[in-house]
């Protein structure tokens, strides 16, 4: 996850929802983080977990806080994070020729599936990124076999442009832009 540099402002005292807040991270965050990258169920959709003795050494006291990363936190403890990062230009799947869109990207403990906080947390993150990208597309790619991820997309109000092979599997490629 490279600097981004195009994103002017990070919301201060983070973004609060009816029951989350969208927060940087912070070194009681670490052991949530490891967590997350090496668990089984997370893996499944985003190249399978990552090793645990590789994410003790990659992840630093206080994970790496950049502009378009939230920690999502519920009650006190983290419980996912969601990003807006720049879809590559390499990557499949765009709507402008040159790419480069805001892409949304979302990860949540086990735990935490089925409550409807992947849904909240990445509404307010895209309300976050119409006011800090004013007209962008923002673009959102997930695995076809990813049920319960088309299911926030869709709430989200993301729309189909495509679907296409790549990393073994068939993903699906969204557009949402704000309404109103």
């Amino acid at each position: 996850m490279g600097e981004l540099g195009w994103v002017e402002g990070w919301p201060g005292g983070g973004i609060r929802t009816g029951r989350l807040w969208l927060r940087e991270p912070e070194a009681g965050d670490r052991g949530a983080v490891i967590e997350l990258f090496c668990s089984a169920e997370v893996g499944t959709y985003v190249g399978g977990p990552r090793e645990r003795d590789e994410m003790e050494r990659a992840v630093p006291e206080t994970p790496r806080r950049r502009h378009g990363l939230f920690v999502v936190d519920l009650d006190g403890a983290m419980i996912g994070i969601v990003t807006i990062d720049r879809h590559g230009a390499g990557s499949k799947g765009h709507v402008r020729p040159e790419g480069g869109e805001p892409e949304l990207g979302y990860m949540f403990l086990p735990e935490a599936w089925g409550h409807g906080y992947a849904t909240e947390a990445c509404a307010a993150a895209l309300d976050w990124a119409a006011e800090a990208l004013p007209g962008e597309p923002v673009v959102l790619c997930t695995q076809t076999a990813n049920t319960a991820s088309l299911r926030v997309a869709e709430k989200l109000g993301f729309t189909e442009v495509e679907r296409f092979e790549e990393y073994g599997a068939e993903q699906w490629f969204g557009l949402w832009t704000r309404q109103g």
